[in-house]
């Protein structure tokens, strides 16, 4: 892996350090795939990533590039590729993948669910929750009843409140109804440019808002290092 970082800060004109809010396996795999012909990624090895291009000027492998490499810590990630800044910040700024939340998520918004059929809304209209899977609403915390073989709430039952945690159960009920809270975004950090060897920090669209970093706890950690984004990265990825 330290050779093949060293010989893609050879190839390519600029480095980005990215980091990725709400973490999801699939949405990276998607990002490497529409870079492929583009870019090469390196995700997770943290410590190994920061080695291969050096730490401090005498151990650079190329001139400059110690100063991102400082800025590797916890889970990012480097993109090294030709396209242009403006080009690739445009991307990354337009690419958003809605997706469900995990226990230790920040509640995006306060859900509370109707008395009624319980619906899911997995479909156009939402469709109520077949009577066999009434057992399992209730044990995650809905107080149901059977009306008509519906699984149906006496009263509005609130199911998360804005900006509290969720619990297992909360999640799993989010999922089950269809709502997604989190949306998994790549956030870059900073860009090192080889003609230069200066180092730009990112701010503004391009970079994850605290939200965005506070709203992925609970996510798919180091295990996600382990996501190959096809055969010639799978050497590059944490374990």
């Amino acid at each position: 892996m330290m050779q093949e970082l060293q010989e893609s800060s050879e190839k390519w004109r600029y480095c980005w350090l990215f980091e990725v809010g709400s973490m999801r396996n699939a949405h990276l795999k998607t990002v490497r795939k529409q870079w492929k012909d583009s870019a090469r990624i390196f995700f997770g090895r943290g410590a190994v990533m920061a080695k291969a291009l050096g730490l401090t000027p005498e151990e650079e492998h190329r001139t400059g590039i110690h100063k991102l490499a400082k800025q590797i810590k916890g889970q990012v990630g480097v993109l090294f590729t030709d396209s242009p800044p403006e080009e690739v910040i445009d991307w990354f700024v337009d690419f958003k993948q809605p997706d469900f939340a995990r226990a230790g998520n920040l509640a995006s918004r306060t859900v509370i669910l109707p008395a009624g059929p319980v619906l899911r809304h997995h479909s156009d209209p939402p469709e109520p929750f077949p009577h066999n899977e009434e057992p399992q609403l209730r044990k995650l915390g809905l107080t149901t009843s059977m009306n008509k073989g519906v699984p149906t709430l006496t009263n509005p039952h609130e199911l998360c409140k804005k900006g509290k945690p969720l619990t297992s159960e909360q999640a799993q009920l989010l999922k089950l109804i269809g709502h997604r809270m989190v949306v998994f975004r790549v956030g870059l950090i900073a860009r090192w440019d080889s003609e230069t060897g200066d180092v730009v920090q990112i701010e503004g669209p391009g970079a994850l808002t605290a939200e965005e970093r506070i709203g992925g706890g609970g996510d798919e950690g180091g295990d996600e290092g382990g996501d190959e984004g096809g055969d010639e990265d799978k050497d590059a990825m944490s374990e």
